[in-house]
């Protein structure tokens, strides 16, 4: 970014953040008025303005580094000083940040100006600093340039909607500032350091001084998973203190920094959980099993046969019939490698890398989209599409920015093992199933048929299984996803006997594994929570017309080639496709059952809560 237009930004943000202007300060910003003949924006002409700042933030999180915890807060402040400018021209609405009441000659004209100007300040200082801020930036000043606002009206004095926005900006963005993220400092934690040494994932094995806590991963070339170059080659936790930041709807975290205590994990060595936890870890290396497309299986993909699970389970059957249409769900034949591995990708940070809490906002638009014109908040009464968008925005960023909170804190406070290190450790140990046996150890691997075996000199003779591991013998083979292809353009890695100790899950082998704890998943959590706003937002827990679909063209997989034709996700609640989005992670090699389930149900608890604080925020009992 020149260094004249660092100059024009920094002294932009440094003149907001003060108490207000001189009057010196507001002869420079001048005095102006809306142009009443401002052209409308000729893309997407529906659009509110609430949606397009929304839009152009998804935008500025696919740039950046893939920081789910920082994107969602982002979207929390940006959604809530949005709201605030809508709410100060409804008599019976509340802000959140600013409460203020205004009168305008015409009063949709004004929220427009004021949505505008608050969204615009809190993105431009929140993404100065980015990944992308170059386009980032170009893009929020190009918005505002469209809708004929210009950019250098920084007055917060008055009651004109400027002001308006640029005062609820300039209190959202200082409330930032003590709220326990420690933005000053780059959100970092100075006070974590890992218990163990980190896995270097280009050889074979690993030690653990605890095998219960995360541990980081060395990778030679270390990139994000929406490209981004990672200068430090070893992994380090982001965000471990994120559970002391202050929520929307969440109890307070006290001294443990958890809003919300999920209980403990599995661990290994534990007398009451050692089995769940080896159980867990057989439970990843069985999904891992299934992606080889070659296999030629098929599944349904259906929500005739996936869906319905209770909380926190994945028993659910399907559904005997489409609600909206009283006529069966249609069989959806899918390769099961292929559905695997599109679910791991697709949900991973989104189809277009908008992490988590982005993709369920892309989610939440295009229901809306399907909704309008017929808007109604909680099933009531029609309301238009800037109400809508403003209130939706609210509760469900107040929902992921909690889900955040909550998940960070629990994953701050267990720094809970990932399933690479589980996996290569007790591998290296032995097998833990026959004490009589050979490479027998308490802490191993668990012994299942044509999963989990024990190298021997039979099975390792020309033609047998195997074959290619001889001169292991002894050791613990794991029939698994073999790896990265040499060329991921053309090659799948497939599934194959390889050694436990060398087992990696299905991600780009520039990122491998998250670079956080695994208990809980944010996945699971932001997911759920999600839904649940998605459902009493717009008074069903289906998607509309019974059915929310997302098409995945042939040949679009990023970790290797495939899949062979397009594959097609379906749901019927939004609640199905949250727990995909948690399933993803186990099919993706990396979380375990206690971090999906634990997640699902602490979303749920989240998601609801932010929904009843939004409506009490909403002021209108016929809201929901």
């Amino acid at each position: 970014m020149p260094s004249t237009r660092l100059k024009r930004l920094i002294l932009l943000f440094g003149v907001l953040m003060l108490a207000g202007l001189t009057a010196s300060g507001l002869a420079l910003a001048g005095v102006w008025s809306p142009d009443p003949a401002c052209p409308p924006i000729a893309d997407h002409p529906g659009w509110t303005v609430a949606r397009r700042w929304n839009e152009a933030l998804l935008d500025a999180i696919r740039r950046d580094v893939p920081a789910p915890t920082v994107h969602a807060r982002n979207l929390f402040h940006t959604s809530a000083a949005m709201w605030d400018a809508w709410a100060a021209f409804d008599p019976n609405a509340e802000g959140v940040f600013v409460d203020e009441k205004h009168t305008a000659p015409d009063p949709a004209a004004a929220r427009d100006e004021a949505i505008s100007y608050a969204a615009f300040r809190v993105l431009e200082a929140r993404y100065l600093d980015s990944v992308g801020a170059v386009d980032s930036i170009t893009e929020f000043d190009g918005l505002m340039e469209a809708l004929c606002y210009p950019i250098d009206v920084m007055t917060v004095e008055g009651d004109s909607p400027a002001a308006l926005g640029n005062r609820i900006a300039r209190v959202v963005l200082e409330a930032g500032m003590e709220d326990g993220s420690n933005e000053a400092e780059g959100y970092v934690d100075p006070d974590y350091a890992p218990v163990n040494p980190p896995l270097v994932v280009d050889l074979p094995g690993t030690s653990l001084i605890d095998p219960n806590r995360w541990q980081p991963l060395q990778i030679e070339e270390m990139i994000s998973q929406n490209g981004i170059l990672v200068e430090n080659a070893v992994q380090e936790f982001i965000d471990p203190h994120w559970g002391y930041v202050t929520g929307f709807a969440l109890p307070d975290p006290g001294p443990l920094g958890m809003p919300i205590d999920p209980g403990d994990p599995p661990y290994l060595g534990d007398p009451s959980s050692d089995q769940a936890y080896k159980e867990a870890v057989v439970e990843v290396l069985r999904y891992s099993s299934l992606l080889d497309p070659a296999a030629g299986v098929s599944i349904d993909g259906s929500p005739g046969t996936i869906g319905a699970s209770p909380l926190g389970t994945n028993d659910g059957a399907g559904y005997p019939d489409n609600p909206a249409t009283g006529a069966p769900y249609r069989p959806n034949m899918v390769n099961e490698a292929d559905f695997g591995r599109v679910v791991a990708e697709f949900w991973a940070d989104g189809p277009d890398s908008e992490t988590p809490p982005g993709h369920w906002n892309t989610i939440a638009n295009t229901v809306s989209d399907l909704l309008s014109p017929d808007l109604r908040i909680g099933g009531g009464s029609i309301v238009d599409r800037l109400e809508w968008d403003v209130k939706l925005y609210l509760a469900l960023n107040g929902a992921n920015h909690d889900a955040a909170v909550a998940a960070w804190g629990t994953k701050g406070h267990y720094d809970y093992i990932r399933p690479i290190s589980m996996i290569r450790y007790m591998g290296g140990l032995g097998q833990s199933s026959d004490p009589d046996g050979a490479s027998y150890h308490r802490d191993g691997l668990p012994l299942v048929p044509n999963l989990v075996q024990v190298i021997t000199v039979a099975s390792t003779a020309p033609g047998e299984r195997h074959e290619a591991l001889g001169g292991h013998e002894g050791e613990i083979a794991v029939r698994a996803y073999a790896g990265s292809p040499t060329d991921p353009e053309s090659g799948t890695g497939g599934v194959d006997w390889i050694l436990a100790t060398e087992w990696v899950p299905y991600q780009a082998p520039t990122f491998v594994t998250p670079s956080f704890a695994g208990y809980v998943s944010g996945h699971s959590t932001f997911s759920r929570a999600s839904a649940e706003v998605l459902a009493a937002m717009t008074g069903s827990e289906y998607f509309p017309g019974g059915l929310g679909e997302w098409t995945i063209p042939a040949g679009s997989l990023e970790f290797e080639a495939g899949p062979e034709t397009d594959v097609v996700l379906q749901w019927a609640t939004y609640a199905d496709a949250a727990d995909q989005a948690g399933v993803s992670r186990l099919y993706g090699g990396i979380h375990v059952r206690a971090d999906d389930f634990a997640g699902r149900v602490m979303g749920a608890e989240i998601g609801r809560a932010a929904w009843e604080m939004a409506r009490h925020y909403y002021g209108n009992p016929a809201d929901g």
